[in-house]
């Protein structure tokens, strides 16, 4: 990871601020600082999350025992073809995923560029709320 990527080191998630040959600064996403001892980083697992130019989003809607689950997985397909951040290939996933106590779940996984991850899972978050 270099300064400015995103990484999850530890379970703290934030931007790389700096770096020194004793400590690695981030800035979490609340804005507060965070100074990891560069010990604690190399026996732990780093996930950089800007490390890549696209990523994939995972969300889990879910619908009613009762509601038509093909009229419930076009409107999801819609929405993903509608938005323009969405990436065409690799190709979005929508899929019956699991029954769950009270309802009916869809895993939705579009691929879409790194910087437009947080825009398009609210996007379709807030498109999935109105359409269904």
């Amino acid at each position: 990871y270099d300064v400015g990527d995103l990484v999850d080191i530890g379970g703290t998630f934030g931007k790389v601020e700096a770096m020194t040959i004793v400590s690695t600064t981030l800035r979490k996403l609340d804005n507060q600082k965070v100074i990891v001892p560069n010990n604690k980083i190399w026996g732990d697992i780093v996930t950089n999350v800007t490390g890549t130019s696209k990523r994939r989003v995972d969300m889990v809607f879910g619908i009613g025992y009762s509601d038509d689950i093909a009229k419930a997985q076009k409107i999801l397909e819609e929405i993903l073809e509608n938005h323009e951040a969405i990436l065409k290939d690799p190709e979005p996933v929508v899929r019956v995923h699991e029954l769950g106590d009270s309802s009916v779940n869809f895993v939705v996984r579009p691929w879409v560029e790194t910087e437009n991850y947080w825009d398009v899972y609210w996007d379709v978050t807030r498109s999935v709320k109105e359409r269904f």
